[in-house]
């Protein structure tokens, strides 16, 4: 079975391009220390561990390099091609949608004789190019050759996203993430992830995803990847396309649903068929023609936007053609209630009567190891499948019971997904907590397996009880520092001035 695995690489004769010199010397090695929070424990900092990456010098004394080689870092350094001394670098910008990160190192010195590379244009398929970086098996930089073999939407292994990418059969391995891949001296795409269950199949991040992330962070901030936010189904089928009267010669897509936080959400509607987004007909399996006789995902019209944007789109209703005018947000990025990857921050949780409460999110799930999609419990697998029905809605799951007296007879309890709290089903962490706190009932009740059964605590005994429990495990405090701050955010938001 084929398996995407990052190129980050854990510390345990031909003629050369046009500008290969130059390329050599505006490539470095990154060094990351990093601390991965624990979801078991999510008041543990985790486990420290170190790992290598590439990355390219690129205009304005910037270092362009993958989002994980840097993720959940608490030290980085690079050093230059051919030099001894590292230099500390901090990072300035990161897309873990994209999987890229921009560094920079205060140390003037590092940047002498140094000289940015050009970012070229998507590269044409079936075009040599070069894939330089700093692989395992030695110290000294590698430079591979090989052909970008397609262009397409792939799956983004660290972000959890599809976007455009570029396939490449160059021999890469861990170590090469960041590094450039370099046509006619030109950077056309950042190393990215490579296929264990394939021989020198790797994937980039093509440069019109590049520089999209570059132009969102011109600002300062970052503000990500616009979504439509809907669910749809291809408009194949004859039949399919004679019920909803599609036109001889035109081709789209179903609408099926309309996620509640998208910004099509009140513009478009179930059984719409979209024709159109930005003068790009989409075929009826729902992909655009790009360049001629190339064709991706119609995502690619929406991806290449910023946010803010306005978009045409065209849309058969009820037998009908019309106009939609949509502004972009990011609402609707992501359609389930398991929340997406988790990156350079701590895990939010809270405890009340030794209950220990989370987000269910995907770094939860890959607790469970590489097959976190056969291992973790099915019940928690089966909330991927489950969209949301208020805006911002996201699982929350009781992680663990903290042995007490006050919790006997619940010490066994761990990974259920909490279906309500005094009969109210929780939107999100937040809630959950102003419910547990804000209650005036004299029991908790808190449902799961689907309120089918329920933990129930007499609510003055639990917060007697809930510090000496805080305490006897050595928990720092019974909520993440997220929640502190929205806490004292509403309690200065409630006081009279």
């Amino acid at each position: 079975m084929a398996v995407l695995i990052l190129l980050a690489a854990a510390l345990c004769g031909a003629p050369a391009a046009r500008g290969e010199s130059l390329v050599r010397d505006s490539v470095v090695k990154v060094y990351t220390t990093r601390q991965v929070p624990s979801y078991g424990d999510p008041w543990s900092p985790g486990a420290i561990e170190s790992l290598t990456g590439s990355g390219c010098v690129i205009a304005g004394r910037r270092i362009l390099t993958s989002a994980h080689v840097v993720s959940d870092r608490t030290f980085v350094a690079v050093r230059g091609n051919g030099d001894s001394e590292k230099h500390e670098a901090r990072v300035v910008h990161v897309s873990h949608d994209a999987d890229l990160a921009v560094l920079s190192v205060d140390d003037a010195g590092f940047w002498a004789g140094l000289q940015p590379l050009p970012l070229g244009p998507l590269p044409p398929s079936q075009r040599e190019v070069l894939v330089y970086g700093f692989p395992l098996g030695g110290d000294t930089l590698s430079v591979t050759r090989g052909v970008v073999s397609r262009v397409e939407h792939q799956y983004y292994l660290h972000g959890g996203r599809e976007l455009l990418a570029g396939q490449i059969d160059a021999a890469i391995n861990p170590g090469n993430s960041g590094g450039p891949v370099v046509l006619d001296g030109e950077v056309v795409g950042i190393v990215m992830q490579g296929d264990t269950g394939a021989d020198n199949i790797g994937y980039m991040v093509p440069t019109p995803v590049v520089r999209h992330f570059l132009d969102d962070v011109a600002d300062g901030r970052y503000d990500g990847f616009p979504a439509l936010g809907i669910d749809w189904q291809p408009v194949e089928n004859q039949d399919l396309r004679e019920l909803y009267g599609l036109p001889a010669g035109r081709t789209g897509v179903l609408v099926t649903r309309v996620l509640p936080d998208s910004a099509a959400l009140n513009l478009l509607r179930r059984g719409d068929v979209l024709l159109s987004i930005d003068g790009h007909d989409l075929g009826g399996d729902g992909t655009v023609e790009f360049r001629p006789r190339e064709r991706t995902s119609f995502a690619y019209v929406v991806d290449r936007q910023q946010v803010g944007t306005a978009l045409l789109l065209e849309v058969l209703r009820e037998g009908a053609i019309q106009s939609v005018h949509l502004t972009l947000g990011t609402g609707g990025a992501n359609p389930v209630v398991v929340g997406p990857e988790q990156y350079d921050r701590p895990p939010s949780y809270f405890v009340f009567g030794g209950l220990v409460f989370s987000p269910l999110t995907l770094s939860y799930l890959e607790s469970w190891g590489e097959d976190w999609s056969i291992e973790a419990p099915p019940h928690l697998l089966a909330e991927l499948e489950r969209a949301p029905s208020v805006a911002g809605e996201q699982a929350v799951v009781l992680v663990k019971v903290l042995a007490s007296s006050i919790s006997e007879g619940y010490h066994d309890l761990a990974d259920e997904v909490v279906s309500s709290v005094d009969g109210v089903r929780p939107r999100d962490l937040a809630e959950l907590v102003r419910l547990v706190e804000d209650g005036s009932g004299a029991f908790l009740r808190i449902g799961y397996s689907g309120d089918s059964r329920e933990i129930v605590l007499r609510r003055a005994r639990a917060r007697v009880a809930s510090a000496g429990i805080l305490a006897g495990y050595g928990i720092p405090a019974d909520r993440s520092a997220d929640l502190r701050a929205a806490s004292q955010r509403a309690a200065a938001s409630a006081t009279p001035r």
